[in-house]
């Protein structure tokens, strides 16, 4: 128990200084850069290490595959109530610019800041491992020279899982974006620790950019540029399909609804048109 206590006290820390940082950077807020910076950072650094107790911990410590997912939804779960709005998702950043709800700088901004926050908490994690604070830890730090990609699959497979699990991420999201935190939150802890789980032979569903480029882009097996197609192509793709879907267009670029007719709401009585006349 002592590596579980171990690793509970680093996500623990995480997010206390992701909070801290994130109160900091809204005193002299830049775009939506204040926002996601602190969001990504947490998400990255909280999920390597609830990846090494699903790699390392049935080894090092006997924790089973239970022990894993329960720390995965409970890290997200408080990810979705500490973040205050922000995803660390360039995913759904990029959505927020199809459907017209962000303007182009603010997104810029928020990609800046989850992809570096993604970085730094991948160097602050590897460095995190190197203390080699207990057994799990210090197989870890072993492993992360030569890692194993999340990509258990071909590039032509893993966009379409990736597609896959981001479609259904977004569609959820994109019902449950207006409703209560109380209800939203823990609904989308569940379907990001499922995704995970059920995707875990195949690309891990990370659904998120930033989140891959930091969790799997380094290890080696595949290129970069496969590692993009995978992990960068087939969110977007999922997350348009999943737009496209919903709203019957992409606003951003077409006008006119191309799946869904719009009939008119209110329409005229028949006397009163024929008085009109």
């Amino acid at each position: 128990m002592s590596g579980l206590n171990v690793s509970l006290g680093y996500v623990l820390a995480v997010v206390a200084l992701s909070v801290v940082s994130g109160l900091l950077l809204r005193w002299r807020p830049l775009w939506s850069f204040s926002a996601e910076f602190p969001a990504a950072f947490m998400l990255a650094a909280c999920w390597m290490e609830v990846q090494t107790v699903a790699e390392v911990g049935q080894w090092a410590g006997g924790f089973g595959p239970d022990v894993a997912v329960t720390m995965m939804f409970v890290v997200l779960l408080i990810h979705g109530m500490a973040s205050q709005g922000a995803t660390g998702n360039p995913s759904v950043t990029l959505m927020n610019f199809l459907t017209r709800e962000a303007a182009a700088a603010t997104v810029l901004f928020g990609l800046a800041g989850q992809f570096l926050g993604a970085f730094l908490a991948h160097l602050l994690t590897t460095y995190y491992w190197s203390l080699e604070m207990t057994d799990m830890h210090m197989i870890k730090n072993l492993m992360s020279q030569e890692c194993s990609p999340a990509l258990r699959v071909s590039v032509l497979q893993g966009v379409f899982t990736e597609g896959v699990c981001a479609l259904t991420f977004h569609l959820l999201y994109i019902n449950l974006r207006h409703r209560a935190a109380f209800l939203r939150v823990p609904l989308m802890a569940v379907i990001l620790a499922f995704l995970n789980y059920a995707a875990s032979n195949y690309t891990s569903g990370f659904s998120n950019p930033s989140l891959a480029y930091a969790l799997t882009f380094h290890c080696p097996g595949f290129t970069l540029v496969e590692y993009m197609t995978v992990y960068w192509l087939g969110p977007l793709v999922g997350m348009t399909l999943a737009v496209f879907l919903y709203l019957g267009h992409i606003p951003r670029i077409f006008t006119h609804n191309l799946l869904y007719s719009q009939k008119t709401r209110f329409r005229v009585p028949k006397g009163k048109d024929q008085g009109d006349k």
